[in-house]
């Protein structure tokens, strides 16, 4: 149950951020997210300090700007939404490029707009120097449920397995003409779909017995010693240290 794929997002490198302990960069990135939150929305300013602590992170982590900017193609759905506010919005209008657009909904779409795609960045930081099986058990030493970290880390062990599995019955109802080219198809991917969940329930029922074998008693065992220091903790807070200063001086100047 090792991690054993990297992950595509994440980037191996030995770096001071790479070498942070988990639970140390998850809540150093969460308390970043509470204090951009908390950032007045009219203090652009702080938004653009908060932009350079990031940019800061990511060559201190030798991530290229490139590879964030791929990443944050997640945020189009935020930012399609954001586009639509200024229009449907109600209130005050002006008018922008012979656009009537909603000042209160202008000033809303910048907020998600600012405060979505720095999280969305620190996040993609995060997992660029972070394994995914490393930030679980970072996770569980933050004290969150046992099982529901044992729950994600078989997910993430076997997705790939099930996605390799979904492929060849692809493959497999191809190879004998099978084309889904409208709703009448809709049974036959109906099928799949079952042996699939019937192959999944009955691969997890031959894993855990062979875990039982091996004298597994609810708890996996730790391959690395993860404990932070306090130097560690130090060092994971000065980013949520910087941003909350930035959002109490954006609160003072109000």
């Amino acid at each position: 149950m090792s991690a054993g794929h990297h992950h595509p997002i994440y980037r191996p490198a030995d770096t001071p951020v790479h070498r942070l302990p988990p639970q140390c960069k998850l809540v150093a990135v969460v308390a970043f997210a509470v204090c951009v939150v908390a950032t007045p929305r009219e203090r652009f300013w702080a938004f653009a300090v908060h932009a350079l602590l990031l940019a800061a992170v990511a060559v201190a982590a030798r991530v290229p700007a490139g590879a964030i900017a791929r990443r944050m193609v997640i945020e189009v759905p935020f930012v399609l939404f954001a586009l639509a506010i200024p229009v449907i919005g109600t209130g005050e209008r002006v008018q922008v490029l012979g656009m009537s657009l909603s000042l209160p909904g202008l000033w809303a779409a910048w907020n998600i707009l600012a405060k979505a795609t720095l999280g969305v960045a620190a996040s993609i930081l995060l997992a660029a120097t972070t394994e995914p099986r490393m930030m679980l058990l970072g996770a569980e030493r933050l004290r969150l449920p046992r099982l529901l970290v044992q729950i994600a880390t078989f997910m993430l062990r076997y997705l790939d397995v099930i996605l390799d599995q979904m492929r060849r019955m692809r493959v497999a109802r191809e190879s004998r003409g099978f084309v889904a080219r409208d709703l009448r198809q809709a049974p036959v991917l109906a099928k799949s779909a079952g042996a699939l969940f019937i192959r999944a329930y009955e691969r997890g029922e031959r894993v855990h017995l062979a875990m039982l074998s091996r004298g597994y008693t609810g708890e996996m065992p730790t391959i690395r010693d993860i404990s932070a220091s306090g130097r560690d903790w130090g060092t994971a807070a000065i980013l949520p240290c910087l941003a909350a200063a930035t959002a109490l001086l954006a609160w003072s100047t109000t």
